[in-house]
């Protein structure tokens, strides 16, 4: 096993990666487009306080049975609003479920909480919009992606530590292709409190996390910062969509985006708290053929584990912001600060 070529979500073929960030605020949206034809789809949510949208269209018992985008968005429920404009580009672009004379995209999607972040949390200039999905569709390529405070992971945290976007890639012995993105916004934390490395850099590809060396200094102070945060019901979240180019159902997918969940679990503590609304997504390209049951096996377990790499890429690439709402330290400050 090894990574694609962009040791990320985008090399799943067909897939492409756009980030739109609010203008001076701390906060963003995240899209992530199908190839036009759309890609079958799931979802597993295990916060206890999501903000979703079409997840109920993801059922495998429903009847529209592919997606053209997942949009992942900061500002929390008012972050849905971003979905507007993303499925404004792609009815224009003619892409969507058909229906008499239109066609209607079908665009699932999820927010995370940043409000207050940067600035007033009532401010409706400072939480993304239907502009924000707009300009976030425009961005979109197949190409590398950018981590790290970016788009849905602008204004993250993780832990009280600056959280934001990673992804990464492998593929499997047969040829098959799995990648993850997560916008890392949890109220646990990344970091393994006895060593004060990150619970997820063990589960890396040869060669692919540079984890600073941790001293006495750094553990104490990253544990600090893990002591004084104080959550509220509601205020974290991470989200993730996971996704192959081998063919799966609806039903094939929801486990895919159960197998993503393990790797929250591996790399965050804890997860699926009562403050967080964590959410993945499973999405299938289906490009290559039906797996087998080693296949199909091997599938979830590189499922989980690039999840779980996704989340210390994001963590690894976050820098310290300063808002007015305050200064929120990365870890790699606060690692290689002694």
């Amino acid at each position: 096993m090894h990574p694609g070529p962009n040791n990320a979500l985008t090399d799943v073929a067909g897939l492409r990666v756009g980030h739109a960030q609010v203008p001076t605020a701390l906060s963003g949206t995240t899209v992530v487009l199908t190839p036009p034809d759309g890609a079958v789809a799931g979802v597993d949510v295990r916060g206890a306080a999501p903000g979703t949208r079409e997840t109920d269209l993801l059922e495998p018992h429903t009847t529209v049975q592919r997606v053209h985008a997942v949009v992942l968005s900061g500002g929390s429920a008012f972050g849905l609003a971003a979905v507007d404009g993303v499925m404004t580009r792609l009815a224009a672009a003619g892409v969507g479920f058909p229906v008499p004379g239109a066609v209607v995209p079908i665009v699932p999607a999820a927010v995370l909480f940043d409000l207050g972040r940067g600035g007033p949390a009532d401010d409706p200039a400072l939480r993304p919009t239907a502009a924000t999905g707009s300009a976030a569709v425009d961005a979109a390529s197949g190409g590398p992606v950018t981590q790290g405070a970016v788009g849905a992971g602008t204004g993250a945290l993780v832990g009280g530590l600056k959280g934001g976007i990673g992804t990464a890639s492998a593929v499997l012995d047969d040829g098959t292709t799995v990648a993850a993105l997560a916008a890392v916004n949890a109220a646990g934390s990344a970091v393994d409190p006895a060593t004060g490395e990150l619970h997820a850099t063990r589960l890396g590809l040869p060669g692919e996390f540079a984890q600073p060396r941790v001293g006495a200094a750094a553990r104490a102070a990253l544990q600090a910062i893990a002591d004084s945060v104080r959550p509220r019901l509601g205020t974290a979240t991470t989200l993730a969509v996971v996704a192959t180019d081998a063919t799966l159902d609806k039903a094939g997918c929801g486990r895919l985006a159960t197998m993503g969940h393990d790797g929250l679990a591996r790399a965050l503590a804890p997860v699926h708290t009562a403050v967080d609304g964590d959410t993945v997504f499973g999405l299938a390209t289906c490009s290559r053929p039906v797996l087998d049951v080693a296949g199909l096996m091997a599938l979830h377990a590189a499922a989980a584990d690039v999840v779980s790499r996704a989340v210390a890429h994001a963590v690894l690439a976050a820098e310290t912001a300063t808002t007015p709402a305050g200064t929120f330290r990365s870890y790699r400050d606060v690692a290689t600060s002694g």
